[in-house]
């Protein structure tokens, strides 16, 4: 299947950059895009520039006073006690120059990529600039300074009135877009992430399912650490389809976070390229079966930007564009340009060999664990449908 699809990007996505020893660092997105040209699947007439967030944008999930603080950080006027109040000027989101606008420019990309299918003007769109998801309201985290992810959906449901159901596939919880919508029926918010009881940020249980009206709409997996590809994708895909059953999206958001490979290094999945191919599939058919094929994937984490990120992420545009993931050799061209820059061996193939995960003692251990979790979730998809209880459309 082939669908028209949008690639957001402009260099303005790369001025996103704390510091040059900082683990989050949008070379990535450069990368991502490089190697789809040089495989002949990324053309100019797929790019689509980004515009810069407004303020009344930003708004529509920040507050004020924490917009005001960011463009005054980004300017040198911010006092320490000030920044702390707001997360800002952190080990995790240091300060630096401009870092309003170039935040602001990874919104307007997601809110880009958002108007370009939901206006009609192409089926899918991708911007691996965003997937900041651990924004919150009035505070930075965990390298996100405003959550794109969040002003997008609250930008469709104020613009477009429709339901979206948003799939993070991060290694990390999905926090900030979770507490979002903690309490709204037409926002359901799916996490699959490493448990908390080892990584940043320490939430996402399965018993976390929203509030007031939105109780019933949050869904966690916190898989074990050193999961594997089958685990992973078994509990992930079954949730998934049980998920969009239930809830019956209009929309679907996709964060595509690329730090749950064993390369990652700071987490601790034992995932391979195998997942990256299979979680753009699942997603696509997701949107195609339940949303008229709307489908919007954004970027995450993901710190091993050589040998991971670039593959991983180009992959989503692969099936977004032709319906499946690449396969065989690496494009000669692409690791021609970059190897010599590259502070590791880049790969010569989209997939991954299997012994590159190491041994796991536990593996049995940890995928009867994490189906038992994936039971507990899926008896939260038995409830009776919206259209019957009246929530929805």
């Amino acid at each position: 299947m082939t669908c028209n699809a949008h690639f957001v990007y402009s260099d303005n996505l790369l001025k996103y950059h704390f510091h040059s020893d900082h683990p989050f660092n949008q070379k990535r997105v450069l990368l991502a895009k490089d190697l789809l040209e040089s495989l002949g699947q990324l053309v100019d007439k797929d790019i689509i520039p980004p515009r810069m967030a407004s303020d009344d944008e930003l708004t529509l999930f920040h507050d004020p006073a924490y917009v005001d603080s960011v463009k005054k950080a980004g300017m040198g006027k911010l006092s320490d006690d000030e920044g702390y109040e707001f997360g800002l000027g952190t080990e995790d989101t240091p300060i630096f120059t401009g870092m309003h606008e170039a935040s602001a420019y990874l919104v307007g990309a997601s809110l880009t990529a958002v108007d370009s299918v939901l206006e009609g003007k192409a089926i899918h769109a991708l911007n691996l600039g965003g997937g900041l998801h651990h924004g919150f309201k009035r505070k930075a985290a965990g390298f996100c300074i405003y959550n794109d992810g969040a002003v997008a959906i609250k930008y469709i449901r104020e613009k477009y009135g429709l339901k979206v159901l948003y799939v993070d596939t991060d290694a990390h919880h999905g926090d900030g877009v979770q507490w979002a919508f903690y309490d709204d029926p037409n926002v359901c918010t799916f996490s699959i992430h490493e448990t908390g009881r080892y990584l940043f940020p320490g939430t996402g249980n399965v018993n976390e399912r929203g509030i007031k009206e939105g109780h019933g709409y949050s869904f966690n997996l916190p898989i074990d650490a050193f999961t594997e590809d089958e685990s992973f994708l078994q509990v992930y895909e079954t949730a998934l389809r049980a998920i969009a059953e239930y809830f019956q999206p209009d929309v679907v958001i996709t964060q595509n976070g690329a730090d749950a490979h064993c390369y990652d290094p700071l987490t601790h999945l034992c995932a391979t390229m195998e997942i990256y191919e299979r979680i753009p599939q699942t997603a696509h058919q997701i949107a195609h079966e339940f949303c008229n094929g709307r489908w919007i994937a954004l970027g995450g984490g993901g710190y091993d930007i050589w040998r991971v990120v670039p593959r991983a992420w180009s992959q989503i545009w692969n099936v977004m564009k032709a319906g499946k993931p690449a396969t065989g050799k690496i494009p000669s061209a692409w690791l021609q340009r970059w190897k010599s820059e590259s502070p590791v061996p880049l790969p010569g193939y989209w997939e991954d060999k299997k012994n590159i995960v190491p041994d796991i003692p536990r593996k049995l251990d940890i995928t009867e664990k994490n189906g038992k979790l994936l039971a507990s979730l899926l008896k939260y998809t038995k409830m009776p449908a919206q259209k019957e209880n009246g929530i929805g459309h």
